[in-house]
């Protein structure tokens, strides 16, 4: 077969396969081929010396794969534990509890008691109000004012108030408070005229760990 020939067998064998994914020729002696998918067919063209052109269906063949073993890993394959979300703790509501009766205030965190400190409350005829109240003011180094003299006393160690005050109640009836005093020793009997007096140590401790707006409680 001439090459002219040839090469117009071959240009028939293009024709049949341009559509083909891979096409590639093959030249012998006296013959040359040209080959490739159709759709879903696996087509050969071959041109010999006869003239002839012959096309031959194929089945298509894919390549070995190998084993599992050589990708996968050794052993059995464990899943990937889920991660742990990590939450931060949410902060508890701080509240005040005063007990008349026990002459002492609880200073608690959601349910748990924080600290307790002992009290001094309202004599008879000037008792301490009780109910549900909240912090309205609170300062250090109060300036107290007689409110039958309107004698002003300054802060200091010989000040009623002692070296801090936390207001709860503020109203027509009157300010009530926690504070400090320059009488410790009266602390846990009933003698003020209806605010709670405290030790100045524990007052100034229970300053820092409230805001205004924390919720007070006096129970009898």
């Amino acid at each position: 077969m001439s090459a002219w020939h040839t090469n117009q067998w071959l240009s028939s064998g293009w024709k049949l396969l341009s559509s083909s994914a891979a096409v590639f020729v093959l030249v012998g002696q006296g013959q040359a081929m040209a080959a490739g998918s159709l759709e879903s067919r696996s087509i050969a063209v071959l041109a010999t010396d006869s003239g002839l052109v012959d096309l031959i269906e194929q089945e298509p063949t894919l390549p070995p794969l190998g084993q599992p073993s050589e990708f996968l890993p050794e052993g059995k394959i464990e899943p990937e534990p889920a991660p742990i979300e990590m939450t931060a703790p949410q902060d508890q509501p701080t509240r005040i509890l005063l007990s008349l009766n026990d002459r002492r205030v609880y200073l608690y965190e959601g349910d748990k008691v924080k600290a307790s400190y002992p009290v001094a409350v309202g004599k008879p005829g000037w008792e301490t109000p009780t109910g549900e109240f909240s912090v309205v003011d609170k300062a250090l180094d109060p300036v107290w004012e007689n409110p039958w003299t309107g004698e002003v006393i300054q802060p200091g160690p010989d000040s009623p108030l002692g070296p801090a005050i936390i207001v709860f109640k503020l109203d027509s009836e009157g300010m009530y408070a926690f504070h400090g005093t320059s009488n410790e020793e009266l602390i846990g009997q009933a003698v003020s005229h209806g605010c709670v007096r405290m030790r100045n140590e524990d007052i100034l401790a229970m300053y820092e760990q409230v805001d205004i707006r924390t919720p007070v409680e006096v129970v009898p």
